[in-house]
């Protein structure tokens, strides 16, 4: 979710069992945070500044261990509060699912006349009682090197995301890091340097690891990295390739349904396999083996709308649990947005949210049309300035003007492009075409900041410009709700989608899908490569095969009602022509035009 939209979202949600992700990337603003609750609560700040050793780590493990001792007062203050209308105990139990047993035993308490067995079911109530994890994310592919006070190269261990790791490594936290946006074997390597991340004697590991993970194979790879260093992953977390919020990673054409399925049917496997790999390391290192797998958890998010997703998602393919994001942008109790931005958010229409190219990562990013962050960097460009000033650097990887890496959406970088561009005598349409490419991508590494201060104050000279990631489900939520309403939805109590037609979470990513593709296709049209036509073939297939097995999951398997199992058949149709009258007009990229044909 960015940076600071659940930068402290742990402190306004885990003392209610609700678990959250705080980002690592932006050390600055972990640091303006950790003064601003040090000063609400009365605490020393002694401040962490860029000249100190060790800096960023330091500052990201002062933070998350603030964030510890808030949540744990927070959470002893529910636990012991009164059983009474409107009370903090009573919030936390009402949130929870109708279908958990807990649930079910508050329900039980509530009707219980005897004030005896009445206070008795009350204590085992609050035994029971647990605060949410405070997880953290680390984005593998933010890595950037960095030099000491003198400019000169620092160890691999000072790189952004190692620093990040170990700034977490070191808190007080007993919760998950979630490693997202593939596979970065330094990164990796260097978790087998803290013991929490093993499993102790009696199998308990403090801090566990979850990986993000596009496809099953991607989850054998990078499992069996961590198991062949004595390390377990904990879960792995399936995320929808574009349905989703911020960067947007394409699976090669997998849809998330026939993801899931391959999960559902190989996770006994895929723990057997990990288990082998990982008792060998272990033994290795002399660390304890065990003779049964630790437990694995198969998740996930991206796009689930309704509680009837989220219920079939858990219920058919077995999901330990299901992950929401979007639409808690319109939850002030959980995320920090500002309030010109909320009110963007609650207006926003499908034609509001797209997938831009924004980012300075080259990666397609999930946008918010006419956002403050966008809209300054217009405003900049058209006043002869394109660029941001790149107050931080993290996104910095480009060296095609200068030795040392710069963001392709600073000022420094803009600059020397478009003076380039002066040189090479294009036509004006070309170097328009070139020259808008090049002022597009913006400073979100700042700006995916910059909510979290402007909702608390916090003083900086000059305005604050915004940015903002939402997927593309919040064009059906249009609502600024509580925390207790947008829990309810989540579970089917209330209803908080909008009048906007919404189709099944499945048939919107297969809809994102077949754009992408068209929109790859004519990339390559002119004079396609061997290695893009063997991707785009490869892309078509794995969607077809994605639209028959829906084909067969609608008409038999899934619990909705008879409208959603009729508009999701006539949506596959539509999309199925769609691609095969779109690939007919593209015979030198598609080698094999045997039409696809729906099996009964």
């Amino acid at each position: 979710m960015g940076t600071a939209f659940s930068i402290d979202t742990p402190v306004k949600v885990a003392h209610y069992g609700i678990s959250s992700v705080i980002s690592l990337v932006d050390d600055s603003l972990i640091e303006e945070m950790r003064k601003h609750y040090c000063a609400l609560r009365g605490e020393v700040y002694t401040p962490i500044t860029k000249y100190d050793h060790d800096y960023r780590a330091r500052r990201i493990t002062e933070y998350l261990n603030l964030v510890d001792r808030i949540v744990a007062e927070k959470f002893e203050q529910v636990r012991n509060s009164c059983f009474e209308i409107g009370s903090e105990i009573t919030k936390y139990f009402e949130m929870i699912s109708n279908n958990s047993p807990i649930k079910q035993l508050y329900q039980q308490m509530i009707k219980i006349q005897d004030p005896i067995l009445k206070r008795q079911l009350q204590d085992r109530l609050r035994s029971m009682m647990r605060p949410g994890d405070i997880n953290v994310n680390i984005m593998t592919k933010l890595d950037r090197d960095n030099l000491d006070a003198k400019k000169n190269p620092l160890p691999a261990e000072f790189s952004d995301a190692l620093s990040a790791l170990r700034g977490y490594a070191e808190s007080t936290l007993n919760s998950a890091i979630v490693f997202s946006a593939g596979i970065n074997r330094r990164l990796y390597s260097y978790v087998e340097k803290f013991d929490d991340f093993y499993a102790d004697a009696a199998g308990f590991i403090k801090k566990r690891i979850i990986l993000k993970v596009s496809d099953y194979r991607s989850s054998i790879i990078q499992g069996r990295f961590f198991a062949k260093k004595g390390l377990w992953i904990s879960e792995y977390r399936v995320e929808s390739g574009l349905n989703c919020g911020g960067h947007a990673f394409a699976s090669d054409g997998y849809l998330m349904g026939p993801i899931l399925e391959e999960f559902k049917q190989k996770k006994t496997q895929l723990m057997e396999d990990l288990h082998a790999v990982y008792t060998k390391a272990c033994a290795a290192i002399n660390r304890k083996t065990f003779d049964k797998p630790h437990s694995v958890e198969i998740t996930a998010q991206g796009g689930i709308g309704t509680a009837k997703e989220n219920q079939f998602l858990l219920d058919y393919y077995k999901l330990d649990s299901t992950g929401w994001a979007t639409p808690f942008l319109l939850v002030p109790e959980a995320t920090n947005v500002d309030e010109p931005t909320l009110k963007k958010l609650v207006d926003a229409g499908e034609k509001d949210l797209y997938l831009s190219e924004v980012s300075p990562l080259g990666v397609p990013f999930n946008n918010l049309r006419d956002n403050f962050s966008d809209l300054e960097k217009d405003r900049r460009a058209d006043a002869g300035r394109p660029g941001s000033a790149c107050p931080k650097g993290h996104l910095v990887s480009n060296t095609e003007f200068t030795d040392k890496p710069i963001c392709t959406a600073s000022r420094q970088y803009q600059k020397l492009k478009i003076d380039q561009l002066k040189t090479m005598e294009l036509s004006p349409q070309a170097f328009k075409a070139i020259y808008d490419k090049v002022i597009t991508k913006a400073c979100i590494c700042n700006d995916l900041g910059e909510a979290a201060l402007i909702n608390n104050n916090v003083v900086k000279n000059g305005q604050r410009f915004s940015a903002v990631c939402p997927g593309p489900n919040m064009a059906y939520f249009s609502k600024v709700a509580t925390l207790k309403e947008m829990v309810d939805h989540i579970y089917g109590r209330i209803n908080l989608l909008n009048n906007t037609y919404r189709p099944h979470m499945f048939i919107k990513e297969l809809k994102l899908y077949v754009d992408y593709f068209i929109k790859e296709v004519q990339k390559s049209t002119l004079e396609p490569t061997a290695k893009q036509i063997e991707y785009l073939n490869e892309f078509r297939k794995n969607m077809f095969d994605g639209i028959q097995y829906y084909k067969q999951l609608f008409s038999k398997k899934l619990e909705e009602t008879s409208q959603v199992h009729e508009n999701a058949l006539a949506e596959l149709q539509e999309y199925k022509t769609k691609l095969e009258d779109f690939i007919a007009k593209h015979t030198h990229i598609f080698t094999d035009l045997q039409k696809v044909v729906f099996s009964a």
